[in-house]
């Protein structure tokens, strides 16, 4: 199977699961995916630690290491739900739409609505969308894609397929683009290749990460994800950039976070990535 300009990239998150029992910094996170063979990272708001606010030391930390800014990724502890935040949420979008202006081709991904108060599901909807629509807008005065990444962790607004079908009839596909997570997408969707296809134009770039049949984390390879049609699909989407970020959160990465980034770095040049 050969994509053109098919690159992969390493997200942040294996680390950032960790909480408390990573003592690291984001110096750290640089040199073991860079170590791990990726081309590219894709770093957190909690992760980016000191280079906050200083992105072109952090584009310098990246260069020497030979790594491209793919994304950059945040959420809010409104769960972009509350719409007394909303304010607040579009500020902090502002600030990290600026911060990835600084690195051509890099995108802002948004985290899942998340519900986190009571009340209506569609008025949580409602104030996701509105959320991720205005932050489009922002991305795109700024010249910086946006593009909203659903997930299954606990209270999601945005699980199964009716909900994905749900806020996507909600954003505005010229502002807000899609990051689909296999790994997500598989524990709550029974068919992941037409849920792809279906959205397929919405696509910005991949998650790629696995499960096993009962929906519990998986290294890459060793679960139900069937990568080679996931590469298929999103390799042949109009608005793919060419990069698939490895996210690995199962209890193996656990154990060593840079030992598995680098076993599924090796993994993925059996798809030819």
């Amino acid at each position: 199977m050969i994509v053109k300009d098919l690159k992969v990239g390493c997200q942040t998150f294996t680390w950032e699961m960790l909480g408390d029992r990573f003592a690291g910094g984001p110096d750290d996170l640089i040199k073991a995916i860079a170590d791990g063979g990726y081309a590219g990272i894709e770093i957190t708001d909690t992760m980016i630690g000191r280079y906050a606010g200083k992105p072109a030391e952090f584009a310098a930390a990246l260069r020497s290491s030979g790594l491209t800014l793919v994304a950059f990724a945040f959420g809010s502890k409104s769960g972009f739900t509350l719409k007394d935040q909303i304010g607040a949420d579009l500020e902090m979008a502002q600030r990290w739409i600026d911060f990835a202006a600084a690195f051509p081709g890099a995108l802002v991904s948004m985290g899942s609505a998340t519900v986190v108060s009571d009340g209506p599901r569609d008025d949580k909807f409602a104030i996701a969308a509105e959320v991720y629509n205005k932050a489009g807008e922002l991305g795109r005065k700024a010249g910086v894609q946006v593009a909203v990444h659903p997930s299954s962790h606990h209270n999601t607004l945005l699980f199964d397929r009716a909900d994905y079908d749900r806020i996507f009839g909600l954003l505005d596909p010229s502002l807000v683009g899609w990051v689909p997570d296999t790994g997500h997408i598989l524990r709550g969707h029974k068919d992941m290749a037409d849920m792809l296809t279906t959205y397929r134009d919405r696509i910005r770039y991949v998650h790629l990460k696995d499960v096993d049949a009962g929906g519990t984390w998986a290294m890459l390879g060793k679960g139900v994800c069937d990568t080679a049609k996931v590469i298929e699909i999103a390799g042949a989407a109009p608005n793919f950039n060419g990069w698939l970020v490895l996210e690995e959160e199962s209890e193996t990465a656990a154990a060593d976070p840079a030992a598995a980034v680098k076993t599924n770095r090796q993994t993925m040049r059996g798809y030819g990535a």
